[in-house]
């Protein structure tokens, strides 16, 4: 299945329900928090859409990078990763890295994504970690919880929406991942593999590691976050269920 990109939110589009929407605030964001749990949706049948906020022209230490070029790189990249774990579509906010903000205009554009693709469940980063987290992952993470309550569900919110066809919808799941407070583990044993490989086509990311062997350091904490269950490797999430 041919990846399909869009470089904005389609204006008025036909509602087209995914089973997950993904919302990252970067490229990559996805495949490190829940690429072993997408895989596993994806080979079920399910359909799974990711949203990026963010071009992510500010994640590197290459001095000899512009920020429009570092942009185009990670949309390569990023493109490539989500065709080879089956992701069927990926939108782009075009936001700057670094520069996501709590505003009305970001929290309508996830409503407005929330409505299109309908999704049962939200994937995306908590933002309730404490101390050590990226500032854009807190703030896409609380406008994507805001967006899904109340804003989504409620149609006399963003009239303008219902007018051009965009119809209230509620979310039954959030996963929150990056969360230091887990209550779902995901098995990804038979999927790791597969979550390394797509993990491996974001070059400029990998290579800024800060650990000298990435994928010996993912497979510990994905042990870690199996602890409890019976798999050997999980990716763990805070899941909220939504009231239906």
């Amino acid at each position: 299945m041919q990846l399909i990109v869009h470089d904005t939110i389609p204006e008025a589009p036909t509602p087209q329900p995914c089973d997950a929407l993904v919302l990252s605030a970067h490229p990559d964001d996805a495949e490190f928090g829940a690429a072993g749990t997408i895989i596993r949706w994806v080979d079920e049948g399910r359909r799974v859409v990711y949203a990026i906020a963010t071009n992510g022209d500010k994640g590197t230490s290459d001095r000899s990078l512009t920020p429009e070029a570092l942009a185009a790189i990670r949309r390569d990249e990023q493109a490539r990763a989500a065709a080879s774990i089956g992701v069927q579509e990926i939108v782009y906010l075009g936001y700057p890295d670094q520069g996501l903000e709590d505003t009305p205009a970001l929290r309508k554009d996830v409503v407005r994504l929330l409505r299109i693709f309908r999704p049962r469940i939200l994937v995306t980063s908590d933002p309730y970690r404490r101390y050590l987290w990226h500032r854009d992952h807190r703030i896409i993470g609380q406008v994507a919880m805001d967006a899904v309550f109340p804003y989504a569900r409620d149609h006399m919110a963003y009239p303008d929406l219902l007018e051009n066809g965009l119809e209230p919808h509620k979310v039954a799941e959030v996963f929150f991942w990056g969360t230091e407070d887990i209550d779902y583990r995901s098995d990804v044993t038979d999927t790791f593999d597969r979550k390394i490989k797509a993990l491996r086509c974001h070059a400029s990311q990998m290579k800024e590691f800060r650990f000298s062997d990435p994928v010996e350091w993912l497979k510990e904490r994905c042990r870690e976050m199996a602890q409890g269950s019976d798999f050997e490797l999980a990716e763990g999430f805070h899941r909220v269920a939504l009231p239906m």
